[in-house]
């Protein structure tokens, strides 16, 4: 079990930018000169939802983007879907989003599926980082969302960087809630209107490039990668047992470690 998903958040407003350069001669995406680090262009990637089963729930709105060294967003999309079935009173109650206004102002599902799988394809091919907080959330969600609608999933999304694995991996004893607003917090990182695709994909960027910094996690971004599958096993682990230990699970469950994706 991974941590609770900070992603039932929405946007007041949704305006489209293009993701890419407008130049259509222009690469897809821009790759990264060698002698810079993995944090000086990162991709960002947050989903919103009608709830937090991955293979059941939907996706309400959706970011891609681009950040720069200093964290700028230098390229950005957002999305909103009509999920194509009623969105929860409790999720509602958190995002703001009701069934009615999705259906009467968002594009079908499949297309918006369609497009943010391409976005993250072009990224993630290009060999730059998609920080995603959370990551076996939202790249699952993502993955199930693309099978229901007949889209080739990303089954093996890499490199991704997932600043709550690291935040663990790097500050194992610090006492507090790891969610998304407490990390950024943490890490003196502004998060304004938290539960908001863009709000929460831009922050969990910026908190990535902050532990990168107070951490020099300067590994090649593969390496790093490589590096998350076994910390966020382990942390899987760790909680297992603690969980065992109160009784809130039994000896003979286990959580999925898997990560980025399940």
């Amino acid at each position: 079990m991974s941590a609770p998903p900070h992603n039932l958040g929405g946007m007041q407003t949704w305006q489209t930018i293009p993701l890419w350069e407008e130049d259509p001669a222009a690469p897809i995406a821009p790759t990264r000169p060698a002698r810079l680090g993995w944090a000086d262009a990162v991709g960002v990637f947050d989903l919103e939802t009608t709830g937090v089963d991955v293979t059941s729930d939907r996706i309400v709105t959706a970011h891609v983007g681009l950040l720069d060294a200093s964290g700028t967003a230098v390229r950005a999309q957002s999305w909103l879907a009509d999920p194509g079935i009623d969105i929860p009173e409790g999720a509602t109650a958190v995002h703001g989003i009701t069934t009615a206004h999705a259906r009467a102002h968002g594009s079908a599902a499949p297309s918006v599926i369609a497009e943010v799988v391409s976005a993250l394809r072009d990224l993630l091919d290009a060999g730059i980082p998609v920080v995603a907080y959370n990551a076996p959330f939202d790249f699952s969600l993502l993955k199930y969302e693309a099978l229901r609608h007949g889209i080739p999933p990303i089954l093996e999304p890499s490199p991704v960087i997932d600043p709550l694995v690291l935040d663990k991996a790097h500050d194992r004893f610090r006492r507090g809630k790891r969610t998304l607003e407490a990390v950024a917090a943490h890490y003196a990182v502004p998060l304004v209107g938290a539960h908001d695709a863009t709000a929460d994909a831009i922050a969990a960027g910026r908190v990535a490039q902050a532990l990168a910094r107070r951490f020099e996690l300067d590994a090649p971004v593969h390496e790093l990668h490589t590096r998350q599958i076994g910390w966020a096993r382990a942390q899987a682990d760790s909680l297992t047992e603690y969980f065992i230990r109160i009784g809130r699970l039994d000896p003979d469950d286990r959580l999925d470690g898997s990560w980025p994706i399940r």
